[in-house]
């Protein structure tokens, strides 16, 4: 199985359902669908199970476009109580059975049929047996309805700035397996990941010889940019209402001074202020001036 993709939801309605649609038109069929349901009373998850027992069958809807392969894709319905976004990411990725995790919220639907396609070839290319990666693209974010470009060079600075979001990475399982979310964070947990990947040699580097269960891991992780458009991106959802973006703020502070030292920390907050960053985020996430905001960041990324 080489892409696990988990889709986490309670009571989402028609959101699972177009996510659900989005999949099942892929052409790359090496896949497997992980559901995490939180004990939904909606009914929206009889249509998944009516899918998986289609699948199951090696059936298509009547008119579907056939397919590059024969495969047949795997769907799992995981129906358990979980305490929050991120336990129910990791009961999914305790289940998840690919050599890559992908992870799709309801109502995110994948921005064109070849996706799947497009990242396997690419991973194919990249990747290295000893090194587990992060494999990411971008996305098209459908509040300001603009193509936002991620960083295609990862560096510290860059981690504490701003890191692709999960819907644009597929991750190595090795690496969601070590270090699972860590479920203190409420809004950051995906963050605190990332940043573990990216800092994790480091990391044990400084602590003097500890020996920790993240020694199973190799201490450094690949970073491989895709310039490609990997979903098309609802927003506007958990992380994003006002109380959560209180949380979040806080939790990158206790998040960043865990990885990143303090002196360099001054740097990259003194950095933050003079190019304006509050302001930048206000031309980032408005409708009218986000299309200029994303041309000129990619003319940037492009020149490094």
């Amino acid at each position: 199985m080489f892409f696990s993709i988990i889709v986490v939801c309670l009571n989402p309605g028609d959101k699972l359902k177009k996510t659900l649609d989005s999949i099942e038109r892929q052409s790359f069929r090496d896949y497997e669908v992980i559901i995490k349901d939180g004990m939904s009373k909606d009914g929206s998850l009889n249509y998944a199970k009516e899918l998986a027992v289609r699948q199951e069958l090696g059936q298509q809807e009547p008119g579907e476009k056939s397919r590059k392969s024969v495969s047949t894709p795997v769907i799992r319905i995981l129906e358990k109580k979980d305490t929050g976004i991120y336990n129910a990411m990791n009961q999914a990725v305790e289940e998840a059975a690919g050599r890559y995790v992908y992870f799709l919220n309801c109502g995110d639907i994948f921005y064109s049929e070849d996706v799947l396609e497009k990242m396997a070839e690419f991973i194919k290319e990249k990747e290295n047996a000893g090194t587990p990666g992060i494999f990411y693209g971008n996305i098209f974010e459908r509040l300001t309805g603009q193509q936002v470009i991620s960083n295609p060079h990862i560096d510290a600075f860059g981690c504490y700035r701003n890191v692709p979001c999960h819907q644009a990475c597929f991750y190595d399982i090795r690496l969601v397996k070590v270090h699972p979310f860590q479920e203190k964070y409420l809004v950051r947990a995906d963050y605190e990941q990332f940043l573990w990947c990216f800092f994790q040699g480091e990391t044990r580097e400084n602590a003097a010889g500890k020996v920790t269960s993240d020694d199973r891991v190799k201490s450094s992780t690949a970073f491989h940019y895709a310039d490609l458009m990997i979903v098309d991106y609802e927003g506007g959802g958990f992380s994003e209402t006002k109380e959560n973006r209180r949380k979040s703020s806080r939790e990158h502070k206790e998040i960043t001074r865990k990885y990143i030292p303090t002196g360099q920390l001054f740097k990259f907050k003194l950095i933050m202020c003079l190019t304006l960053a509050p302001l930048r985020t206000f031309i980032a996430e408005n409708e009218k001036t986000a299309g200029i905001y994303n041309r000129l960041k990619k003319m940037l990324y492009l020149r490094r």
